[in-house]
């Protein structure tokens, strides 16, 4: 908790993306010292792009902070041309964006329903937000309003979660930064120049429709080329079969696969609700405690898991192959049987090694949020229907990769 003299603290934090974040505001130093905050220093942003990008290391919590930053910035902007955002409203967006990926479990999207099955991260956020709330007295209460858009101004929702929201705007920036992808780089300053509120919905000024088809085609970019990058697809689903096999074993090999982390708890006694117990199992897990795990496993005497566990801390990847159609399903099986037959296991384990799966990736979903753009006459448009738009229908249609991993030479 802030201590008495909070009123008069500021911190300067400098970020290798923007420069200088300013914090100084009692409730925002509350979050950040919170214990289910900091553990965001521990998740990374990437999972395991760093095997493809060795820079891929920044955290959520670097994340988290350059978002909120936009954030600032983007209100800032608002308030400047005339939008009505009340003290408190504008505390309380910042700390919504703050905790917007606080649900996050180790490696992120990457283990997302593997850990804690059927749960979604923004469910999981909710629910550590209400427990902050409760521990920080109340003081969260239009910061959750705004972020499970029940408050009534809707604008302030949309910068948290949209099409064009500063949460997006970070990560593309940021992961673009870290990787060295200069595809990814966005002129998220100019945008956020350009937005502006109609109607209680946010809108881009028309002159700002550049900058958001370059922010749209980036994000496009940086998913095929980095986020579903063959190496990194191949290492994150490795990972997956990794917890896919060991909740397959541990209900007759328990003693051998115990981790001594929450871990345990989740593979054995969760009961599939997410009462205080299990929320409070979660937050104490981060990469360090899987990465742990890994190393366990990797001296089981199973096959299959310490093959896994072994060539991802190796970095002996499992080889993966992209195309356009799905693959012949006789093809595969014909794999696994001779990669059972070789090393002496069932087909059936043999699927942990030889699987297929696909990769969409849609750049604009008018049908979820459309981005409207405003001209100076007030008239609304889609993006996607302004004249001379690189955003038309091809690039709202999902474009859909299939692929195979697979041990190398099978």
């Amino acid at each position: 908790m802030p201590t008495s003299n909070t009123n008069t603290r500021r911190k300067i934090i400098n970020d290798p993306v923007y420069g200088f974040i300013t914090i100084q505001h009692p409730l925002i130093f509350s979050i950040i010292e919170h214990p289910y905050y900091q553990r965001l220093r521990r998740i990374q942003q990437m999972a395991l792009a760093h095997l493809v990008y060795p820079g891929a290391v920044h955290t959520r919590l670097h994340h988290s902070l350059g978002a909120y930053h936009l954030m600032c910035n983007a209100l800032t902007e608002l308030k400047s041309k005339g939008v009505s955002i009340t003290p408190e409203e504008e505390v309380a967006t910042q700390a919504a964006i703050l905790m917007h990926d606080i649900g996050h479990g180790p490696f992120s999207h990457a283990l997302e329903h593997r850990l804690v099955p059927n749960v979604h991260h923004e469910t999981l956020s909710l629910l550590i937000m209400e427990a902050m709330n409760r521990d920080l007295h109340g003081a969260l209460d239009m910061a959750i309003e705004i972020f499970t858009a029940k408050y009534p101004k809707h604008f302030l929702h949309q910068l948290i979660s949209g099409q064009i929201d500063v949460d997006r705007m970070d990560y593309l920036s940021r992961d673009s930064f870290f990787t060295g992808v200069s595809e990814g780089v966005i002129g998220y300053d100019r945008i956020l120049k350009m937005l502006t509120v109609h109607n209680d919905a946010l809108m881009v000024e028309e002159k700002g429709i550049h900058s958001v088809e370059k922010f749209l085609i980036a994000r496009r970019q940086m998913y095929w080329q980095v986020y579903l990058h063959k190496t990194v697809l191949a290492a994150e689903k490795m990972l997956v079969k990794i917890i896919d096999r060991v909740r397959a074993l541990y209900p007759t090999n328990k003693a051998v696969l115990l981790t001594q982390t929450a871990l345990d708890y989740f593979f054995d006694q969760y009961q599939g609700v997410m009462n205080a117990e299990a929320l409070a199992q979660f937050c104490s897990l981060d990469d360090a405690d899987v990465m742990h795990a890994i190393k366990v496993w990797s001296r089981t005497n199973d096959i299959v898991l310490k093959t896994l566990c072994t060539h991802v801390l190796d970095r002996k990847l499992l080889k993966c192959k992209l195309q356009a159609t799905p693959f012949d399903i006789n093809e595969v099986q014909a794999k696994r049987a001779q990669l059972a037959k070789a090393w002496h296991i069932s087909e059936a384990e043999a699927s942990y090694l030889v699987f297929t799966g696909e990769a969409t990736n849609t750049t604009y979903q008018p049908q979820d949020e459309s981005i409207r753009i405003i001209t100076k006459d007030k008239t609304v448009v889609d993006i996607a229907e302004v004249d001379n738009s690189l955003i038309h229908q091809t690039l709202q249609m999902p474009v859909k990769k299939f692929y195979i991993c697979q041990p190398a030479g099978f």
